[in-house]
């Protein structure tokens, strides 16, 4: 992908996590068809002139990164579904409402999941060659010290990585972009992207007769984007507190606390302090715990005590339908029983 795409807009800009790709409002442009026209890139909210410009020269990618929007929100809402935030999505700019427009760790993890996803889309998109740009991954070629022969479609990360750093990053990738959360949006785009090249994973084919391995053939493919959310989930919870110094002339973001050690590549950052979502506040995007089911013998934060912030819980008994004594009938069905029970659901106050 060509570096001009990697310019942004000289002014600085507020920042809007998901506008690059506008979250949901991207997302459902399913229901419309095909992004294939460049008057529908001038159309998409959020979008700043160079996203536009950069849809329309690759208008055939951003099916690509509508999908990879989509993902990263239901993987986002997958790890946090026992958590007070639990990634919900409004129907405004930016998607997650003024949660994610702070420092915070929970905006460090979407912006990762998010950059991630536009990644391991447009990779996916390239081995299974939708795009005309790219295919497998031609360089992974040859005999392995290993033994085996590299064969087959490599999935080409190093297209779908590239395309995700000029695309995602744009905003904040300026001359002079260096305030602190500029410097941290970036750090934890990267974090996202490399949640994937460090899980990147050989497959084989055995060949042989009656199903010998006489010799295999082996590609490198991209691990399931659950691992990917698994990962960046463990990094949320060892994020670094940072703040900005300066080494030279450059500028960089440090552990807060000197007595902790410097953060990787890999690890995400955050500036500011979470709230602690316990109550309504549409305004900034939190809606609160009041509602939400929580585990009443849990002492985990999906506990009715954490989850429900000390304010109580409702207890009703529900009637649940379950299949029982199934049985497998020859050929070729099984047959169950219809079981009723009743379960108690712990809701928070």
């Amino acid at each position: 992908v060509s570096a001009e795409y990697a310019l942004v807009l000289p002014q600085p800009l507020p920042p809007n996590p998901l506008c690059w790709h506008c979250g949901r409002y991207l997302a459902k442009l399913s229901s419309v068809g095909s992004i294939s026209e460049e008057e529908t890139c001038e159309k998409l909210k959020g979008l700043i002139q160079r996203q536009v410009q950069m849809c329309k020269r690759n208008l055939e990618v951003m099916d690509s990164v509508r999908r990879g929007a989509q993902l990263a929100i239901e993987e986002c809402q997958y790890q946090f579904r026992n958590r007070r935030w639990n990634c919900s999505t409004l129907d405004t700019l930016p998607v997650f409402g003024k949660v994610v427009t702070q420092g915070t760790r929970e905006a460090a993890f979407v912006y990762a999941i998010s950059s991630a996803g536009v990644a391991f889309a447009v990779t996916r998109a390239c081995s299974s060659g939708e795009l005309d740009k790219c295919g497998c991954d031609r360089t992974v070629q040859g005999g392995s010290p290993q033994g085996f022969q590299w064969s087959g479609c490599s999935d080409n990360i190093a297209y779908g990585v590239a395309f995700s750093q000029s695309f995602v990053d744009i905003r904040e990738r300026s001359k002079g972009a260096s305030s602190n959360r500029a410097l941290m949006n970036l750090h934890n785009n990267e974090a996202g992207r490399k949640a994937i090249l460090n899980n990147m994973r050989v497959e084989c084919k055995c060949h042989g007769v009656s199903g010998s391995c006489e010799f295999k053939t082996c590609w490198k493919a991209m691990p399931p984007f659950r691992k990917v959310g698994n990962v960046l989930k463990e990094k949320f919870d060892g994020a670094t507190e940072v703040e900005q110094s300066e080494i030279g002339s450059t500028k960089v973001l440090v552990p807060k606390n000197s007595q902790f050690k410097p953060h990787t590549d890999e690890d995400l950052v955050y500036l500011d302090s979470s709230p602690d979502f316990c109550d309504h506040d549409l305004k900034n995007g939190v809606l609160g715990t009041s509602g939400r089911q929580c585990n009443k013998t849990s002492k985990a934060i999906d506990g009715c005590e954490l989850m429900c912030c000390g304010r109580g819980f409702h207890t009703d008994e529900v009637e649940v339908v379950e299949r029982c004594s199934c049985k497998f009938h020859w050929c070729c069905s099984v047959k169950c029983k219809p079981c009723h029970r009743v379960v108690e659901i712990h809701t928070c106050r």
